[in-house]
């Protein structure tokens, strides 16, 4: 049941019965509890920097699924996208113009400097998406001996993104 709703069924019930308030606070704060625990953000964001934050965002999400939240956008005042945060699940990563913090796109280095792992629910559909979007491949969809079914991609500036799927959660 719903925080507001277990609040109304308390108040009917404790106008009546007092001891029903004592019960009924402990299962509301349970529930209250348990529906911020859903909505709580990661406590790591990786940041990424692209030279073009718009075509980044566009690829992000047309290929691997991503959405921006739009009220993350940070904006200059002459309209330059400087920042924005996407999501998948529960994850949060920021994508920012590059030489922020000292961070350089690949594009702009010559080599790719980290990787993200991506944990997705069906790695055989988001595989066929990246691919019909123009994802770069750079390692196939394979299982592995270790339990997971895996991709690498990167993304259009060159970053290595690896999607993975346990085998056990495949194949129930």
């Amino acid at each position: 049941m719903r925080p507001v709703d277990l609040a109304r069924k308390l108040r009917r019930e404790a106008a009546f019965r007092s001891a029903a308030l004592d019960r009924g606070k402990a299962v509301l704060m349970a529930a209250i509890r348990q529906e911020v625990a859903a909505t709580r953000r990661p406590t790591i964001v990786p940041q990424v920097p692209y030279q073009d934050i718009s075509a980044a965002l566009s690829f992000l999400e047309r290929a691997f699924g991503f959405r921006e939240i739009p009220t993350a956008r940070f904006m200059r005042a002459d309209g330059e996208l400087l920042h924005a945060t996407v999501e998948f699940g529960n994850s949060l990563v920021g994508v920012g113009g590059q030489g922020h913090h000292g961070a350089i796109s690949p594009m702009s280095g010559g080599g790719e400097s980290q990787f993200i792992s991506v944990q997705v629910d069906d790695v055989d559909a988001h595989y066929q998406r990246a691919v019909a979007a123009g994802a770069r491949i750079a390692d196939e969809l394979r299982d592995h001996s270790w339990g997971e079914r895996t991709y690498w991609a990167l993304d259009l500036e060159g970053h290595r993104w690896r999607f993975a799927q346990s085998i056990r959660d495949a194949r129930t």
